[in-house]
């Protein structure tokens, strides 16, 4: 079976499973969109949902955010972990989008990944599900999924979405990253499908009977 054979697979059993998909982070405006994926990192959707409402209650734009000190937003920002370095780059990066942009995020991936705790995976979120641009951000599930089921040999995360932009329709980019992220989470776990047991595996490789090893990102 060839890659856009699979890829094909891919895709309609993942528009059958989530046929709709949400934004896992929940936001009520772009900034709070872009904050919340910096705050992803290394940490899960729950704890970032958990943490958001409190630090956007006191400052929801990057305007109020440059009234809270560093020191506060580190005392509500650090159950998702890398706190120090997180709580600069949100009070860096808002002070920037305040003197350079008019206090308006960004809506290019050049401005966006000159950021403070910005890089590529954050612009491409904020790019993809708050602009509407066509973008495909690339996390670990999807790093692993896609080379469990063959769409890529994975050396890196840049190969990946490369690849991955090789073999789908750019109008399905939005939707199916958010897709291959919920499916990862839900049946395709890195301990646990190992590329042999999910449906989507079995379906691109109906013959592989042992654990496939993957190349971390």
């Amino acid at each position: 079976m060839k890659k856009m054979e699979r890829a094909k697979i891919v895709l309609k059993l993942l528009n059958e499973i989530y046929p709709n998909v949400p934004i896992p982070l929940n936001h009520k405006n772009i900034y709070e969109l872009l904050v919340s994926v910096l705050l992803s990192a290394q940490c899960t959707d729950e704890r970032v949902n958990q943490v958001t409402p409190i630090l956007f209650k006191l400052a929801n734009n990057p305007f109020d955010m440059l009234k809270v000190s560093t020191s506060k937003i580190y005392k509500i920002i650090r159950p998702c972990g890398l706190a120090p370095k997180k709580s600069r780059a949100i009070s860096d990066l808002s002070k920037i989008l305040v003197k350079k942009f008019n206090g308006k995020v960004p809506k290019n991936f050049d401005d966006l990944e000159n950021l403070p705790g910005v890089g590529h995976k954050t612009a491409s979120v904020v790019m993809s599900q708050g602009f509407g641009y066509p973008a495909f951000p690339v996390d670990t599930h999807i790093h692993r999924l896609a080379q469990r089921w063959g769409l890529t040999n994975g050396k890196n995360v840049v190969q990946t979405e490369n690849d991955i932009k090789k073999l789908f329709p750019e109008d399905s980019w939005n939707k199916l990253h958010l897709q291959i992220i919920f499916y990862g989470r839900e049946y395709c776990q890195a301990r646990n499908c190992y590329g042999v047991k999910c449906k989507i595996c079995k379906a691109c490789y109906p013959s592989r009977r042992k654990p496939i090893a993957v190349k971390k990102a």
